[in-house]
C-alpha cells in the first residue's frame, strides 16, 4: 500500500516536468474540448428544433411550430419548460454553472488554484443548451470557456498535478473552447493568456496554442470549415476621409458596450433585490416574463447570429437597429439575471453591429464605404 503513493508521486513529478508529456496533454485537452464544443452545438440546435421546429428560430419568428404546427403564442412557455429542467439541475449539481462562465473560471484560478469539478462541464453544456435553445438571449462563448476550463482542470486532477499545472491546463481548456467556437486558435490562445492567466511566457503560450489548434482541427473536421459570423464581402474602407466616421462609430458603439455592461449588473442587482424564493425555481419564475417578451418580439430568440447577419446586409433601417440594440441588452441582461446559463460575448457583438450599422446608415450620404464596414467596426468597439 505504501508503494502506491510513491508511484503516484513519481508519475506526478514526471508529468509535471516533462515538456513532451505536457504538450501531449495540451493536445488531448484541446481535442476533448473540441468534441465538447461540437456536442454543445448540436445540443443547442436539437433543443431549438424540439421547441420551435427550426434549428434557427429568428428567421421564422412569429410562425407556428415548424413541425407540429403549434400556434406561435406557445413560445411563451418555451423558456419556462427549459428553466424547469436546468434550474434544479444547476442548483443541485453545479451552482457555478449559472451565469456567464468566464468570471467563474477567473475566480477558480485566483482562489482555487484552477480547480473546477468535472461535473461542471456536463452541467454547463446541458444548462446552456437549454437556455439558448429555449430562447434565452445569450451567447455560447462564455459557457464553452467554462466547459473547457473544467475539462482541463479535471484531467489535471486525475493526474494529481501541482497547482501551477492545473491552472495551465484550465487555461488550455479555455483557449480550446474559444478556438473551437470561433475557428480562431490564435484568438483563443491570446484570450487564455490575457484573461485567464494574466501574463505571457513563451513556454506557456506554446501549450495553450497546442490546445487551441487541436480544438479547432476537431471542430473543422466535425462541423466543417465555416465562419462563426458570416460577413458580407464588400468590407473595405473606400476612401481615407471615411476614417472620420470610424471615430464616430467607435464612440457610439463603445458607449453602447459600456452601457450594456452597466445595465447587465443593474438588472442582476434588481432581480436579486426582489427575488426571495428558492434558487432552483428562480429561472422558471423569471422565464414567465421572458416568454411573454419573446412572444412580443420573437426576433430576440437565442443567440441571434442570423439576425446579426441581417443587420450587416442592410435588412433593417435605423429605427429597427436602435430597437434591436436596446432589446438585445435588455433580454440578455434579464436572461442572466434570472439564472440563465450563457455568455455575453455574442450579445456584445450584436449590440455593436446594430449601433455601428445605425451610424453607418445615417452617414451613408457622406461616406464612400458600405454601412456594413461601420457595423463590423462597431462589433469590435462595443466588445
Amino acid at each position: 500500500m505504501s508503494a502506491l503513493p510513491r508511484l503516484s508521486s513519481s508519475v506526478r513529478h514526471l508529468v509535471a516536468r516533462n515538456h513532451a508529456i505536457l504538450a501531449l496533454l495540451a493536445l488531448l485537452i484541446g481535442a476533448a474540448v473540441g468534441c465538447a464544443s461540437v456536442l454543445f452545438h448540436y445540443c443547442i440546435e436539437g433543443w431549438t428544433w424540439l421547441m420551435t421546429g427550426y434549428t434557427d428560430y429568428p428567421p421564422h419568428a412569429g410562425e407556428p411550430h415548424g413541425v407540429l404546427g403549434w400556434p406561435s403564442w406557445l413560445i411563451i412557455f418555451v423558456p419556462v419548460i427549459s428553466a424547469l429542467i436546468y434550474g434544479p439541475l444547476v442548483q443541485k449539481f453545479a451552482p457555478s454553472a449559472r451565469g456567464h462562465g468566464v468570471p467563474e473560471v477567473m475566480l477558480a484560478v485566483v482562489r482555487n488554484g484552477g480547480k473546477i469539478p468535472g461535473r461542471v462541464a456536463a452541467v454547463k453544456i446541458v444548462a446552456s443548451a437549454l437556455t439558448l435553445g429555449g430562447g434565452g438571449s445569450v451567447g455560447r462563448e462564455g459557457p464553452i470557456v467554462q466547459v473547457g476550463a473544467s475539462l482541463g482542470s479535471w484531467i489535471s486532477g486525475l493526474l494529481n498535478l501541482p497547482r501551477r499545472r492545473v491552472i495551465l491546463f484550465a487555461a488550455c481548456g479555455s483557449a480550446a473552447g474559444i478556438a473551437a467556437t470561433f475557428n480562431a486558435p490564435l484568438a483563443g490562445a491570446c484570450f487564455a493568456m490575457e484573461v485567464i492567466l494574466g501574463g505571457l511566457s513563451a513556454t506557456t503560450f506554446a501549450y495553450v496554442m497546442f490546445s487551441a489548434v487541436a480544438a479547432s482541427v476537431v471542430s473543422h473536421v466535425l462541423l466543417g470549415d465555416r465562419p462563426n459570423v458570416d460577413l458580407p464581402n464588400n468590407l473595405r474602407m473606400a476612401a481615407p476621409h471615411d476614417l472620420v466616421w470610424v471615430v464616430v462609430v467607435a464612440l457610439v458603439a463603445g458607449l453602447a458596450g459600456l452601457l450594456f455592461s452597466k445595465f447587465l449588473y443593474l438588472i442582476e442587482d434588481l432581480v436579486d433585490r426582489f427575488y426571495h424564493w428558492p434558487e432552483w425555481a428562480r429561472p422558471a419564475i423569471g422565464s414567465i416574463f421572458l416568454g411573454l417578451a419573446l412572444w412580443v418580439f420573437p426576433t430576440m430568440y437565442g443567440a441571434g447570429a442570423s439576425v446579426q447577419l441581417d443587420m450587416l446586409t442592410g435588412k433593417y433601417g435605423i429605427g429597427m437597429l436602435c430597437l434591436l440594440c436596446l432589446c438585445r441588452a435588455l433580454y440578455t441582461s434579464y436572461t442572466i439575471a434570472i439564472g440563465g446559463s450563457g455568455g455575453v460575448f455574442a450579445p456584445s457583438l450584436a449590440i455593436g453591429a446594430s449601433a455601428g450599422m445605425a451610424v453607418g446608415l445615417a452617414v451613408q450620404p457622406f461616406s464612400a464605404s458600405s454601412a456594413a464596414v461601420y457595423g463590423v467596426i462597431g462589433m469590435g468597439a462595443a466588445f
